[in-house]
């Protein structure tokens, strides 16, 4: 019986039809180009984070990497894709009194609000939905 049910899931699969590109794009996760940075990797999906208008990217931080304390001048909308992401805020950098934010959590960035982020023992992957320019101004005491 699961035999001819696999069977017949092949064979549907063999037979779909192909999509209207002007209806749908799809890209499958070994076609999307990652840019490796210092303790990092990002992508973009949707847009051009540096000039105006809707971008839409995936941040991979690598463990034991993270930012310093920066602001960006619009806000931010983030899904945590995988694993823990950590954040604090203010412009003292103390990373050990990060907060984790798990897997499955939405975080909103706000614009000109001084934070700093990454990785501690495990990878983790955000999604980034902002308007772009998308910059990062340092904001850090020392």
């Amino acid at each position: 019986m699961s035999l001819v049910v696999f069977s017949g899931a092949i064979g549907s699969a063999r037979g779909a039809a192909e999509l209207n590109p002007k209806a749908i794009t799809i890209q499958m996760p070994n076609d999307i180009k990652w840019r490796k940075g210092t303790g990092s990797e990002s992508a973009v999906l949707v847009g051009d984070p540096s000039k105006p208008g809707l971008y839409i990217t995936l941040q991979k931080w690598l463990p034991h990497n993270n930012s310093r304390p920066h602001f960006h001048p619009n806000d931010r909308y983030i899904y945590v894709l995988k694993g823990t992401w950590w954040v604090a805020t203010g412009p003292k950098y103390d990373f050990a009194s990060a907060t984790p934010v798990p897997a499955g959590s939405y975080v909103t960035h706000y614009g000109k609000e001084i934070h700093y982020d990454g990785a501690k023992d495990e990878e983790c992957i955000l999604e980034i939905v902002g308007m772009g320019p998308a910059t990062s101004t340092a904001a850090e005491e020392k």
